[in-house]
């Protein structure tokens, strides 16, 4: 299936900007914090929706069925270098998403895809935007300073994509209103507090992040 519809002459497209991944393990949460910085830092016409999809899977696709334009936002194993970022569009989309996943939400993230696609109503523009991890095996464990130093180029990067191809613009918030900017993340999970608020490694190395090791016992309850 061929994904090239042409929304970027209609100022009424719905465009929908996810990032996905898991926060719990370093690098694979570039996507969820970087929309998250998109989101205080930046705002945008109604036309637009930032969204934080973390690993939702199936939860997703009421969000695929109502955009038009779908940009994904993502922590992508190229077997490149550290911080190689990419973007792909269309068919390619799906493709290397399922290349060479790295976690379960890559592979639920397809099958929302698969999903939308077999009802026809996938969105008719997908694009990703992808950086190549350095660290995945760090449980608990916040973005590496490779891979932090990429959110700031890539939203210039998502910004261009807005402004080029949909003729959407945004326009950025000054320091107040950043302050106040409704946060797409609960306050907990938020990059500053929960990066802030982990272990030393002293403590972290034995027993691991022992906020994880709770919220993975209060699942198995």
């Amino acid at each position: 299936m061929e994904l090239t519809g042409d929304v970027s002459g209609h100022d009424t497209a719905q465009i929908l900007v996810l990032g996905i991944g898991n926060i719990l393990w370093a690098d694979e949460g570039f996507g969820v914090r970087t929309v998250e910085r998109l989101a205080a830092d930046w705002q945008f016409p109604d036309t637009v929706t930032l969204m934080d999809g973390g690993t939702q899977g199936l939860y997703l696709l009421p969000h695929l069925e109502n955009a038009d334009a779908l940009i994904v936002v993502d922590a992508i194993d190229y077997g490149l270098p550290p911080g190689t970022r990419r973007v792909f569009r269309g068919d390619d989309v799906p493709a290397f998403l399922g290349a060479k996943k790295m976690s379960l939400h890559q592979t639920g993230f397809q099958e929302v895809l698969a999903s939308a696609m077999f009802l026809g109503r996938c969105p008719q523009r997908l694009i990703l935007v992808g950086v190549q991890p350095e660290c995945l095996e760090d449980y608990g464990g916040g973005l590496t300073d490779t891979i932090a130093s990429q959110i700031a180029p890539t939203i210039h990067v998502i910004l261009n994509l807005l402004r080029d191809e949909f003729r959407v613009d945004g326009r950025r918030r000054d320091a107040a209103a950043a302050i106040a900017a409704p946060a797409i993340a609960a306050p907990a999970i938020a990059r500053d507090a929960y990066e802030g608020g982990r272990p030393s490694a002293e403590e972290a190395c034995r027993i691991g992040d022992s906020r994880v090791l709770a919220a993975l016992s209060a699942n198995e309850a």
